[in-house]
């Protein structure tokens, strides 16, 4: 049996928890849940939003699923995801984007994975003040980071039966930061000959994703531009609310829904837990749980097919109601 931490969060992560943990348990899978408090609720009574119980757990048992966690506004903490990547090394940002049945978008056939790195670049928040009217940002780009962000999105484009592997820069400005993404990105494509390439400026990546999204694969980015991307890409198949998301590194893994903790609809029972179960089914395949996670898949796929689905994707049912058509199509 697996033991995996599940980081329930706050606003609404403690019910969609509760609807995938039952979707998964109702699949025929018996998972043993080390649970664990994060976030706005724990900050009074342990001091941080991310204790340390958390990261020991996660060590612990090597991956994780994670509900929202809220970043408070004003208190001085770093975000919850920002401190369990650069304490876990998760160095791989994860971000699958394919149209799901019967959610209304500009685009049919999206199918495009984003891949981060997660670590460095401009994003790492490297800053001084110069003087009262200067800031400075330090982008930093490492071979030793481009390359192993490279090797995972080959690695990924070959054990998914991906095609195409398309590097994103703007090297054609940044000549040595971004080139030297690119340079490796050439380099280690010359040990994946079986895998197409491409190279792409981001502005035009931008451009031609809105005009024509189906002619791209797999991404592989620097951070800040990945961010940015992941989020466009997530718009194309209906937002946040359906997004999911991991953040992978060499010894642990924690997957993770990209939408925030709503706390404005927190015990409506409202709540879409798609996203989470996406990233659940995620999960379930990167642990060799594959049949399970397509059984899953496809009731999903029924329920949204048979028109059932919350509020934020147009529909009438509860998180509940919802969680319940689920396990019934299973």
């Amino acid at each position: 049996m697996h033991t995996i931490t599940l980081i329930n969060g706050d606003g609404i992560g403690p019910e969609i928890s509760k609807a995938v943990v039952d979707i998964i348990e109702a699949s025929g899978l018996h998972i043993n849940w080390d649970i664990q408090t994060a976030g706005a609720d724990v900050i009074e009574q342990e001091g941080s939003p991310l204790p340390d119980r958390v990261l020991e757990s996660i060590k612990r048992n090597k991956i994780a699923l994670k509900a929202p966690v809220t970043t408070p506004i004003g208190k001085g903490f770093r975000s919850v995801n920002v401190q369990l990547r650069k304490a876990l090394d998760l160095y791989a940002n994860l971000r699958p984007c394919k149209n799901l049945p019967n959610v209304k978008t500009r685009f049919d056939n999206v199918d495009i994975v984003v891949v981060r790195e997660n670590t460095e670049d401009l994003y790492a928040g490297i800053e001084r003040q110069v003087d009262e009217n200067t800031a400075e940002s330090i982008k930093i780009i490492t071979r030793k980071a481009s390359d192993r962000i490279c090797r995972f999105a080959f690695d990924y484009a070959l054990k998914n039966n991906r095609n195409e592997v398309c590097c994103v820069t703007k090297a054609n400005i940044m000549k040595l930061s971004d080139g030297l993404f690119l340079d490796t990105y050439r380099e280690v494509a010359k040990e994946y000959p079986q895998i197409k390439t491409r190279e792409i400026l981001v502005d035009n990546l931008c451009m031609q994703l809105v005009q024509n999204p189906s002619q791209f694969d797999v991404l592989v980015l620097p951070n800040l531009y990945g961010d940015i991307v992941s989020d466009l890409c997530a718009g194309l198949i209906g937002g946040l609310g359906v997004a999911q998301g991991a953040n992978i590194g060499t010894d642990y893994a924690v997957f993770e829904p990209v939408h925030g903790s709503a706390p404005d609809i927190k015990g409506q029972n409202k709540a879409n837990p798609t996203a989470l179960l996406l990233s659940a089914i995620e999960m379930l395949k990167y642990i060799g749980e594959t049949t399970y996670a397509e059984k899953i898949e496809k009731a999903l796929f029924k329920t949204l097919e048979n028109g059932i689905c919350t509020a934020d994707l147009g529909g009438c049912a509860s998180t509940t109601e919802f969680t319940g058509a689920v396990i019934d199509n299973l």
